[in-house]
């Protein structure tokens, strides 16, 4: 079946981008905030300024640890056989792993966001059928920060079987967030044959590496599990104003997390993060909507595929602050460029606007939008049943398809059906429906969801160990 897709950068334009990392990194250098992290990149050959914390690699280091840097991998959930794979042509979508504001599903405003909105959250990921992993959606004030990835990562663990994904804090409280993850995989070897998690190192643009994130990256290494390295390059803020320019600091950085995955747990499985944005030249705001999104998208799918990594791309999002013509333009636009480009993760579903918020609202449309995408990606045949020479042939001029056996056997399969959110309606059936707006039918969908939808209840005796765990971190962590 053909396929639709895109490219583009030229081979050699791929080639010059490529070069200018590798001169990024042997010329200028990543400054390293890790003291621990700066030895080991000295005891592996990279020229280091410890003074200056900066650490330069040459070419040969560079393609040595891409090489070894394994590039297909599977996460699991609670239940194993719902996996999300990385490297494989799959498309997945991950929900937001954690939001500081909160758009209220019934009132429409924004507000701080509580544990129970997690709830709600992670068992309407569970429910969605693009969502692939299930992030926490909220960062809740009523949970202790010490603790907070703790108690989400046991709210997620609970909620959904499906792979799982927040924002750890620190790397103490990392341990425990292991932990769990641990006791639901079956103990620490079970966990490492079987990742259950991704750990996300963001690099800091104009060339950093952070020491909180690299030291949480470190517990995440030692049990096994996959890193996601993606920096935010903003450009004419963080990055060259050319795009050129943003992608190849941007890919600079990522080969620079390589590098030191790579040098601190060869093997470690890599996803390629390209998700750099623009600065709106008028208001200095990063913007998630802008045409160049969805070209930077691409260009970085074609980068991460020159390397053989997975790659995740920031895509379906939007400026808008509200579901209208413009959300739809720009987030649409830019998650088909990138599926069609390739892209393995696509997120973060459930934002409304750039970072604004939360929303179960949104996470509906951006599911809906996601299964609309899926059947541009699909292509469709071209073979002799789908020519259908001898149908048109029996059924002649002024005859009829409709009743006609090809048509019952293909047309499920041939035509996207989509669900009440979408509307085809002739227009008076529509206005005897009330009138109503994507908005308003989506909003139906959600509130059927959450009053239908019950996740697979988790074993009661891994819910008191996972219970144990939480009350273990509260004591240690916050007193």
């Amino acid at each position: 079946m053909p396929k639709p897709r895109i490219t583009l950068l030229e081979p050699n334009e791929v080639a010059e981008i490529h070069a200018t990392s590798l001169r990024v990194l042997s010329e200028v250098g990543v400054r390293i905030h890790h003291r621990q992290v700066l030895e080991r990149m000295a005891a592996a050959g990279a020229k280091v300024d410890f003074d200056a914390k900066l650490a330069r690699f040459d070419e040969g280091t560079v393609m040595g640890s891409i090489e070894k840097a394994t590039k297909r991998y599977a996460l699991a959930g609670r239940d194993p056989s719902r996996t999300a794979r990385l490297g494989y042509g799959d498309l997945n979508l991950i929900s937001s792993p954690g939001q500081f504001a909160w758009f209220d599903h019934k009132t429409g405003e924004r507000r701080e966001p509580v544990l129970e909105d997690t709830r709600l959250a992670i068992r309407l990921g569970d429910a969605l059928a693009n969502i692939t992993i299930v992030g926490a959606m909220t960062v809740p004030v009523d949970v202790p920060p010490p603790i907070r990835d703790v108690a989400l990562t046991a709210e997620l663990l609970r909620g959904t079987t499906k792979p799982t994904r927040c924002w750890p804090i620190t790397r103490r409280s990392s341990e425990y967030v292991l932990e769990i993850y641990k006791a639901v995989a079956g103990g620490r070897q079970a966990l490492r044959r079987s990742p259950m998690v991704e750990v996300f190192l963001e690099p800091i643009s104009p060339l950093q590496l952070p020491e909180t994130g690299l030291d949480v990256m470190l517990a995440f290494l030692d049990h096994g599990q996959p890193v996601s390295i993606g920096p935010m390059a903003m450009t004419s803020g963080t990055a060259p104003t050319t795009l050129a320019g943003t992608l190849a600091q941007e890919n600079a950085e990522i080969l620079a997390g390589i590098v030191v995955i790579q040098a601190l747990a060869p093997g470690t499985p890599v996803m390629y993060g390209g998700i750099p944005h623009i600065m709106d030249p008028r208001t200095s705001i990063c913007s998630f909507g802008s045409p160049e999104q969805g070209l930077m998208a691409v260009a970085m799918v074609q980068l991460a595929r020159s390397y053989g990594f997975p790659v995740y791309i920031n895509v379906n999002l939007t400026d808008s602050k509200v579901l209208d013509a413009q959300a739809g333009m720009e987030k649409m636009g830019s998650l088909v460029q990138g599926i069609l480009a390739g892209a393995d993760l696509f997120g973060h579903a459930g934002i409304r606007g750039t970072d604004h918020g939360g929303s179960l609202l949104w996470l509906v449309a951006d599911d809906e939008a996601m299964t609309f995408a899926r059947r541009i990606a699909a292509g469709f045949s071209v073979d002799h049943e789908s020519l259908a020479f001898d149908v048109i042939a029996e059924t002649g001029p002024g005859g009829n398809y409709l009743s006609h056996d090809h048509t019952l056997k293909h047309f499920r399969s041939e035509l996207l059906i989509p669900d009440a959110a979408w509307t085809r309606d002739a227009y008076d059936v529509w206005r005897t429906k009330g009138s109503t707006r994507f908005e308003d039918r989506v909003g139906e969908r959600l509130a059927s969801i959450l009053q239908t939808h019950q996740p697979a209840p988790i074993d009661p005796a891994l819910d008191q160990e996972i219970t144990l765990i939480v009350d273990k971190a509260r004591q240690e962590l916050v007193g």
